[in-house]
């Protein structure tokens, strides 16, 4: 056994509710606190001393100065998998071209599908890697990513095993999501809806056969795909094993209707959605997931987040790394400013990074400090929670723990 600490405060995160708003008070704060881990799992979370006491054959890993303990952030929506850039799509964004523009163009989600299929898979698990660290080192002990820039059968798996080589040895756990209808790729020679059956056919039983994924997403979209053919498409993949996700309501609505209705584990973006939608994901079990680095990125506004907490939604908060709408890839920074501008409470905005985003990936073994939970811990240089967000990311944890082996 090993007792990690002492920490100024430790926020474990527990005892708070899965869904909808979260006052302050909410939060229990362990002054002078300490977590016994054994085994990668904790075993007990308490004042620092009592915990020594009980225990005097456990090691110690003693923290000097003054610490924040929060669990490990986790982000269940990323693009992480790329190769190239699109800074030239960002120059045209910024200048007045919309989105949809841009990839009529030539640009977007296409140019970035001719980068990535120029590149080795082991180029692509490299660059990975890269991203993985840093993401690590800023305190992300759990990361979603997703293919989606090769958009044929040789290409989807390229990615996806580039994905599973990333994730050997890595200092977070990788979960890897099948993104294969991203957007009906230009040199398919069929409808959007016949390409939906080849990937229903010949991509997703290989990716099952090598267990390289077994999340499926689909973008819902005037530019991608419509809601008929993508409920056709996520029912077959669920009788096929996969759990399923939805790029919904970013520039207008009908996914997250689509993502209600079969059953999925999130609906993510929401930009675009209404007080219809809001009140649908809130009835639901399915996760809202907000992505303010897309806002960003793109220069539109937020997804509806407060209004989503207040109508009794589970919302989480990701960030969309990716190399054209949401380049900066800062977790933390985009929650802050989210939350500056939804009027978010502390306790809500530490939920969407940390338990709330592990349910929407279905994990129910961290986002939380106690006993049974992962060790994925993380420490801020700081006397009092409040300064995290108050910096708007600039205050960065100086230690992290994946399943409390120290990343940095």
């Amino acid at each position: 056994m090993t007792l990690i600490g002492p920490f100024t405060q430790v926020l474990p995160l527990t005892g708070m509710p899965l869904k909808g708003a979260v006052a302050d008070d909410a939060l229990q704060v362990i002054p002078n606190g300490g977590v016994l881990t054994e085994s990668g799992l904790i075993l007990a979370v308490g004042d620092f001393e009592k915990l020594r006491k009980d225990q005097p054959k456990s090691q110690i890993q003693e923290v000097q100065g003054d610490h924040v303990l929060l669990p490990g952030f986790v982000d269940c929506h990323t693009h992480l998998c790329f190769a190239g850039n699109r800074s030239k799509d960002y120059a045209l964004r910024i200048a007045g071209k919309s989105y949809l523009e841009i990839a009529r163009a030539g640009g977007g989600i296409w140019d970035s599908v001719t980068q990535t299929r120029q590149a080795s898979e082991t180029q692509l698990a490299e660059l990975l890697k890269e991203r993985i660290a840093r993401h690590s080192k800023e305190g992300v002990t759990t990361i979603e990513v997703k293919s989606g820039y090769g958009l044929n059968v040789e290409q989807e798996l390229k990615q996806l095993r580039a994905i599973k080589k990333a994730s050997e040895n890595s200092k977070a756990d990788i979960i890897a999501t099948c993104l294969a209808a991203h957007i009906p790729p230009r040199d398919f020679s069929g409808s959007a809806s016949v390409y939906l059956e080849y990937l229903l056919n010949y991509v997703l039983p290989k990716v099952s056969k090598e267990k390289l994924a077994s999340r499926v997403d689909i973008f819902i979209e005037v530019s991608a795909f419509n809601s008929t053919d993508a409920t056709d498409y996520l029912r077959a993949a669920k009788q096929m094993g996969f759990e399923v996700t939805i790029h919904a309501d970013q520039f207008t609505t009908g996914g997250s209707e689509v993502a209600v209705n079969v059953g999925a584990l999130s609906a993510d973006h929401l930009e675009a959605s209404t007080e219809k939608e809001i009140k649908k994901l809130a009835a639901s079990e399915t996760v809202a997931v907000v992505l303010p680095g897309a806002s960003l990125g793109l220069g539109i506004g937020f997804a509806p987040a407060r209004k989503l907490l207040d109508a009794g939604a589970c919302l989480a908060i990701a960030s969309d790394w990716n190399p054209g709408s949401a380049p900066m890839g800062d977790l933390l920074m985009q929650a802050s400013v989210l939350s500056a501008f939804e009027k978010l409470t502390t306790a809500e905005t530490f939920a969407g990074l940390t338990y709330r985003a592990a349910k929407a990936l279905n994990l129910n073994d961290r986002g939380s400090l106690e006993n049974g939970s992962i060790a994925d811990m993380q420490a801020y240089p700081c006397k009092d929670y409040r300064e995290i967000l108050y910096h708007q990311g600039k205050l960065k944890p100086a230690q992290v723990w994946k399943a409390s082996e120290p990343v940095i």
